[in-house]
């Protein structure tokens, strides 16, 4: 049965090729050695031999400690995904006769949303007659997208979904 396959980087016995680049606890390069002589030195410190650079000819090795090595690359992962931005999508809601300072109002929270990095859906929604003016929908939205045409990038264009009409900004 074949021994259990380790996730990180490899080190010490692991290490299967014959010859490698050697790098001590100090930075310094100590040149290429046979891989053998390189464990022994490692374990000489009381460190490990670990695989810094697979992909190079000769691999890279360093003199670590394989658990605080790990420690460091887990510590440097979870670092990175914290400080990731996810990207929300925030809605919208207007009318398609939706009165000059409300429109003011929607708009100044549509750019702020998508100066914060967040996605936009403007949704109308129609109701009674209006369903027979979709045009009146259509030019509103279309000056939605001239508004905003600096900041943001149209995503989705109009369209019409039932008694909606959908439109997705996303930051340029």
């Amino acid at each position: 049965m074949a021994p259990p396959i380790k996730s990180g980087p490899r080190f010490d016995n692991m290490i299967n090729v014959p010859k490698v680049r050697v790098i001590d606890d100090e930075g310094e390069n100590l040149g290429v050695m046979f891989t053998r002589e390189a464990i022994e030195q490692a374990n000489e410190k009381g460190l490990n031999l670990v695989e810094v650079s697979p992909n190079a000819d000769p691999p890279v090795c360093k003199y670590l400690d394989v658990g605080k090595y790990r420690y460091e690359a887990q510590k440097k992962a979870n670092l990175a995904r914290k400080s990731q931005k996810t990207q929300d999508i925030k809605e919208v809601k207007m009318r398609p006769n939706i009165d000059t300072h409300d429109y003011d109002v929607k708009m100044r929270n549509v750019t702020k949303f998508i100066e914060n990095g967040d996605k936009v859906k403007i949704t109308l929604r129609f109701r009674g007659r209006e369903m027979a003016h979709q045009h009146l929908g259509m030019d509103l939205l279309k000056k939605v997208q001239d508004d905003v045409a600096e900041v943001a990038k149209v995503e989705a264009f109009p369209r019409l979904e039932g008694r909606q009409m959908l439109m997705v900004l996303s930051p340029k």
